[in-house]
């Protein structure tokens, strides 16, 4: 018997899918408990627009990623940090401060998650940062450490 499973089932499927099972496995257990629905075809044609939907979705929001790909490739952000006099920062520039100065300077928002960073940013310069944006797409963006060496006047001399 073909059932469109209203939840996870273990062994079986996950919520939303079309699946083959015994006809005493869905009267006697899938069915009664609600885990499932019998596939007659208002059921498959509701499965189906909400298949067709949902792969609509994902299209829009691949298509998305690639856009905002395209866009962070050419995209240079500049983060100014708290530093020394021979360009090295006093701690590192961190995913967040990345994603919000890529929110304050370009307007684009993204997930301090999704910015990857192999080794934390300790020195001025451009670094290059890979971004994660979903359906497989990385795009890569530039980040320029500018350093702050703080309020003039101030020395550890003394």
């Amino acid at each position: 018997m073909k059932v469109i499973l209203q939840a996870d089932v273990k062994d079986q499927g996950k919520r939303g899918d079309l699946v083959d099972v015994s006809d005493g496995y869905a009267r006697n257990f899938l069915l009664p408990r609600k885990l499932a629905v019998e596939a007659t075809a208002g059921a498959l044609n509701d499965y189906k627009s909400r298949e067709a939907a949902k792969r609509q979705r994902a299209q829009a929001e691949r298509e998305n990623a690639a856009r905002l790909s395209k866009l962070l490739k050419e995209t240079v952000i500049t983060v100014t940090a708290r530093g020394g006099s021979a360009g090295r920062l006093f701690g590192s520039v961190t995913s967040r401060e990345v994603a919000d100065a890529l929110k304050s300077q370009h307007n684009i928002e993204i997930d301090k998650h999704r910015i990857v960073m192999t080794e934390p940013l300790r020195t001025a310069g451009r670094h290059t940062v890979q971004v994660k944006l979903g359906y497989e797409t990385v795009s890569s963006m530039t980040v320029d450490v500018v350093v702050d060496s703080g309020p003039a006047g101030k020395s550890s001399d003394g």
